[in-house]
């Protein structure tokens, strides 16, 4: 199964208070790919946008994800975009957000899984502070189709 991840309203290198309060600078977010954090944006830039795929299977009516784009046990999986500070070309990570399948409308999910176009989620990547966001990551402020 392809997925498109979109982020839009990145929150500047600086990043917010945390990362202040850090003294981080440079800051980037990636999606994580087992314990790496890949295809890193600078997080001044005008949007940014990660795409992978991941295997999709049905087992017992219910749909499963896996691959080494997807964290969590059966039931509970999900992707992470993490935020780090990146100095000379090391990536110190210190945030994540958690971006949960079972947030995706089941419709949405099968028809992905059935071939029907590309998963999307697209999101905004400031929260309600200023700062990078993270946490879970829920409908509405992520928004999921196929296309």
């Amino acid at each position: 199964m392809r997925i498109r991840i979109e982020g839009s309203d990145l929150p500047g290198r600086r990043g917010g208070g945390r990362a202040d309060a850090l003294r981080l600078g440079n800051v980037h977010v990636g999606v994580q790919r087992k314990a790496e954090v890949v295809d890193r944006v600078a997080a001044d830039a005008g949007g940014a946008a990660w795409s992978f795929e991941v295997t999709s299977r049905e087992v017992d009516g219910l749909l499963d994800v896996g691959g080494p784009w997807v964290h969590g046990r059966p039931g509970a999986r999900f992707l992470y975009l993490s935020w780090g500070a990146v100095t000379g070309g090391e990536f110190a990570m210190f945030r994540r957000a958690k971006l949960m399948f079972g947030d995706i409308p089941t419709g949405v999910l099968r028809a992905a899984h059935d071939g029907e176009g590309t998963l999307v989620g697209r999101l905004g990547l400031t929260d309600a502070a200023g700062e990078p966001v993270c946490a879970r990551i829920r409908p509405p402020a992520i928004t999921w189709s196929v296309e």
